[in-house]
C-alpha cells in the first residue's frame, strides 16, 4: 500500500481545486531510472488508469501506481513540506537504502 499524509492530502486537494480537475482524476505515482541516486520519483494527475495499475486509496485520495513501480514504493508515504526549508512533495520510502539530498531520487 501507498499512503498520503494529511499535509500532502491538503496540498493535493488545493491543486485539484486550482486546476479544476474532475472527480475522475487521481494521483499517479511512478519510479523511473534517473536522478543522482539511480531512481527518481514521478507524480502527476491522471484520469486514465491502465489494466495492470495498482489502485490505493488513503484519506480519500486515490493513488495509482504501475506494476513495475509498486515494487519500489510499497509502504511509502507521500508527504508535503513548506516554508523556507520546505521541499514541496516528498516521499518517505522505507525501501530506499540511500536518497539524494534533494529527496527526488533514491537507490535500493
Amino acid at each position: 500500500m501507498i499512503f498520503i499524509s494529511e499535509k500532502a492530502k491538503a496540498r493535493v486537494l488545493k491543486i485539484w481545486q486550482d486546476e479544476h480537475l474532475t472527480p475522475e482524476h487521481f494521483v499517479r505515482v511512478s519510479v523511473t531510472s534517473g536522478g543522482c541516486s539511480g531512481l527518481t520519483y514521478n507524480m502527476n494527475f491522471d484520469n486514465q488508469s491502465q489494466p495492470n495499475d495498482e489502485i490505493f486509496e488513503d484519506k480519500g485520495i486515490k493513488l495509482v501506481v504501475d506494476p513495475k513501480s509498486i515494487l519500489y514504493l510499497l509502504g511509502t508515504e507521500l508527504d508535503f513540506s513548506e516554508g523556507l526549508n520546505g521541499k514541496g512533495f516528498y516521499f518517505n520510502n522505507p525501501n530506499a537504502a540511500r536518497t539524494c539530498s534533494c529527496g527526488e531520487s533514491f537507490s535500493l
